[in-house]
């Protein structure tokens, strides 16, 4: 048996209890994801949660993918550890 270990991924999470009432909040959300070129490594699902695993380095990217997606974004830069 062989176990690998990635220590370079990033998780990018879509979370909120009104998801339940939104159909189609994971296709958006992994959308939003495969139109910036982001390949997904990992999904997990939950009623109120989305969260994928990327690569460390698209983890900014999909963050900024998503916001978009969900009318997040805005003006004010919020600096992200890398």
């Amino acid at each position: 048996m062989e176990i690998l270990v990635d220590t370079e991924v990033a998780k990018v999470s879509a979370v909120g209890a009104g998801m339940m009432g939104q159909p189609g909040v994971a296709a958006r959300f992994f959308e939003a994801l495969a139109r910036q070129g982001i390949n997904i490594q990992m999904i997990a699902t939950s009623e109120i949660k989305v969260s994928c695993v990327v690569a460390q380095q698209d983890g900014v990217k999909a963050l900024q993918a998503a916001h978009e997606a969900f009318q997040l974004s805005g003006e004010a830069v919020i600096p992200i550890p890398v």
